[in-house]
Protein backbone atom coordinates (compact mmCIF):
# COMPACT_ATOMS: atom_id res chain seq x y z
CA UNK A 1 0.00 0.00 0.00
CA UNK A 2 1.11 3.48 -0.63
CA UNK A 3 1.57 6.31 2.00
CA UNK A 4 0.44 9.89 0.88
CA UNK A 5 2.31 12.47 2.78
CA UNK A 6 0.69 15.62 2.95
CA UNK A 7 2.57 18.23 1.88
CA UNK A 8 2.77 21.34 4.36
CA UNK A 9 4.37 24.46 4.06
CA UNK A 10 6.40 26.38 6.35
CA UNK A 11 4.30 29.47 8.43
CA UNK A 12 5.74 32.47 7.30
CA UNK A 13 5.82 35.16 10.49
CA UNK A 14 4.40 38.50 9.40
CA UNK A 15 5.74 40.90 10.84
CA UNK A 16 5.13 43.70 8.89
CA UNK A 17 2.42 45.32 10.68
CA UNK A 18 4.84 45.63 14.07
CA UNK A 19 7.64 46.58 12.14
CA UNK A 20 5.57 49.45 11.43
CA UNK A 21 3.76 50.28 14.46
CA UNK A 22 7.76 49.86 16.27
CA UNK A 23 9.23 52.74 13.50
CA UNK A 24 6.28 55.28 14.62
CA UNK A 25 6.39 54.60 18.34
CA UNK A 26 10.34 54.65 19.20
CA UNK A 27 10.56 58.15 17.65
CA UNK A 28 7.81 59.22 19.38
CA UNK A 29 9.44 58.08 22.72
CA UNK A 30 12.54 59.10 22.27
CA UNK A 31 11.42 62.77 21.38
CA UNK A 32 9.30 63.05 24.60
CA UNK A 33 11.96 61.63 26.85
CA UNK A 34 13.98 64.61 25.95
CA UNK A 35 11.36 67.00 27.02
CA UNK A 36 10.80 65.20 30.09
CA UNK A 37 12.54 66.84 33.53
CA UNK A 38 12.52 66.10 37.23
CA UNK A 39 13.32 68.18 39.43
CA UNK A 40 13.53 67.08 43.15
CA UNK A 41 14.40 68.70 46.03
CA UNK A 42 15.66 66.66 49.33
CA UNK A 43 13.48 67.60 52.12
CA UNK A 44 13.45 65.63 55.80
CA UNK A 45 10.27 65.59 58.43
CA UNK A 46 11.69 67.19 61.72
CA UNK A 47 12.54 64.48 63.98
CA UNK A 48 10.33 63.79 66.58
CA UNK A 49 12.64 63.71 69.92
CA UNK A 50 11.37 62.23 73.17
CA UNK A 51 14.27 63.30 75.08
CA UNK A 52 14.89 67.10 76.08
CA UNK A 53 16.96 68.84 73.58
CA UNK A 54 20.57 70.03 74.81
CA UNK A 55 20.36 74.19 74.72
CA UNK A 56 23.71 75.50 73.46
CA UNK A 57 24.06 79.09 73.75
CA UNK A 58 25.44 79.55 69.65
CA UNK A 59 22.59 77.29 68.62
CA UNK A 60 19.68 78.06 66.14
CA UNK A 61 17.22 75.82 65.40
CA UNK A 62 15.83 78.11 63.02
CA UNK A 63 11.90 77.58 62.16
CA UNK A 64 10.06 79.86 59.57
CA UNK A 65 5.89 79.72 60.26
CA UNK A 66 4.03 80.40 57.55
CA UNK A 67 1.04 82.14 58.62
CA UNK A 68 -2.76 83.55 56.68
CA UNK A 69 -1.33 86.82 58.21
CA UNK A 70 2.19 86.87 58.04
CA UNK A 71 5.71 84.98 58.35
CA UNK A 72 7.16 84.81 61.25
CA UNK A 73 10.80 84.20 61.60
CA UNK A 74 12.24 82.65 64.97
CA UNK A 75 14.22 80.10 67.01
CA UNK A 76 12.65 77.06 68.43
CA UNK A 77 14.41 77.68 71.51
CA UNK A 78 15.26 81.70 71.83
CA UNK A 79 11.47 82.84 70.29
CA UNK A 80 10.68 85.03 68.04
CA UNK A 81 13.50 86.72 65.94
CA UNK A 82 10.92 88.80 63.29
CA UNK A 83 7.73 89.19 62.34
CA UNK A 84 7.34 89.64 58.57
CA UNK A 85 3.59 91.24 57.28
CA UNK A 86 1.97 90.77 54.28
CA UNK A 87 2.51 93.73 51.68
CA UNK A 88 -0.46 94.59 49.38
CA UNK A 89 -2.73 91.40 50.02
CA UNK A 90 0.37 88.62 49.70
CA UNK A 91 3.39 87.19 51.86
CA UNK A 92 6.84 89.91 51.69
CA UNK A 93 9.04 87.19 50.49
CA UNK A 94 11.59 89.73 49.33
CA UNK A 95 11.85 90.93 53.32
CA UNK A 96 12.43 87.31 54.09
CA UNK A 97 16.01 86.85 51.72
CA UNK A 98 18.12 89.64 53.59
CA UNK A 99 16.59 88.52 57.29
CA UNK A 100 17.81 85.17 56.39
CA UNK A 101 21.15 86.33 55.15
CA UNK A 102 21.53 88.33 58.36
CA UNK A 103 20.48 85.17 60.72
CA UNK A 104 23.18 83.05 58.37
CA UNK A 105 25.99 85.46 59.13
CA UNK A 106 25.59 85.20 62.67
CA UNK A 107 25.37 81.44 62.77
CA UNK A 108 27.32 80.66 59.77
CA UNK A 109 27.83 76.54 60.58
CA UNK A 110 24.26 76.05 60.69
CA UNK A 111 22.72 74.76 57.82
CA UNK A 112 19.04 73.30 58.92
CA UNK A 113 16.01 75.22 58.89
CA UNK A 114 12.99 74.13 59.59
CA UNK A 115 9.33 75.46 57.83
CA UNK A 116 5.88 74.91 59.17
CA UNK A 117 3.05 75.82 56.83
CA UNK A 118 -0.48 75.16 57.37
CA UNK A 119 -2.79 72.90 55.78
CA UNK A 120 -4.43 75.49 53.10
CA UNK A 121 -0.67 76.96 52.50
CA UNK A 122 -0.44 77.52 48.62
CA UNK A 123 2.03 75.04 47.14
CA UNK A 124 3.82 78.01 45.08
CA UNK A 125 4.21 80.07 48.44
CA UNK A 126 5.76 77.20 50.11
CA UNK A 127 8.43 76.58 47.22
CA UNK A 128 8.93 80.67 47.80
CA UNK A 129 9.63 80.58 51.30
CA UNK A 130 11.78 77.10 50.60
CA UNK A 131 14.35 79.00 48.32
CA UNK A 132 14.42 82.11 49.64
CA UNK A 133 15.37 80.40 53.22
CA UNK A 134 17.74 77.50 51.07
CA UNK A 135 19.84 80.11 48.70
CA UNK A 136 20.78 83.18 47.86
CA UNK A 137 20.60 84.53 44.46
CA UNK A 138 22.53 88.04 43.42
CA UNK A 139 19.97 90.20 42.01
CA UNK A 140 20.60 90.07 37.63
CA UNK A 141 20.49 92.97 34.86
CA UNK A 142 20.29 91.83 31.73
CA UNK A 143 22.04 88.40 33.26
CA UNK A 144 24.58 90.12 34.97
CA UNK A 145 25.40 89.89 38.38
CA UNK A 146 24.17 93.43 39.88
CA UNK A 147 27.92 95.45 40.70
CA UNK A 148 28.33 95.44 44.01
CA UNK A 149 26.13 92.93 45.12
CA UNK A 150 27.19 89.87 47.66
CA UNK A 151 27.76 86.60 45.24
CA UNK A 152 25.39 83.77 45.32
CA UNK A 153 25.49 81.66 48.49
CA UNK A 154 23.71 78.80 49.98
CA UNK A 155 22.09 79.71 53.49
CA UNK A 156 20.34 76.76 54.83
CA UNK A 157 20.01 73.88 52.16
CA UNK A 158 18.87 71.44 54.96
CA UNK A 159 15.52 71.92 54.92
CA UNK A 160 12.35 70.19 57.33
CA UNK A 161 8.82 70.71 56.45
CA UNK A 162 5.94 70.55 58.88
CA UNK A 163 2.61 71.52 60.31
CA UNK A 164 2.34 74.71 62.03
CA UNK A 165 0.89 74.78 65.55
CA UNK A 166 -2.60 75.97 65.80
CA UNK A 167 -2.81 79.90 66.37
CA UNK A 168 -5.16 80.50 69.55
CA UNK A 169 -8.10 82.84 68.60
CA UNK A 170 -7.58 86.26 70.64
CA UNK A 171 -10.69 86.65 72.95
CA UNK A 172 -11.70 90.55 72.51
Amino acid sequence: MRVRRLRKRTAELEVTAFINVIVVLVPFLLSTAVFTRLSVLELSLPAQSSAVEQIKVNDLKLEIQIRPDALLVGDRIGGLIQRIPMVNGQHDIAALGPLVQMIKGKFPDTTTATILAQPDTSYELLVQVMDAVREFKPPMVKGQPVTGAPPAMLLFPDISIGDAPVAVAQKK
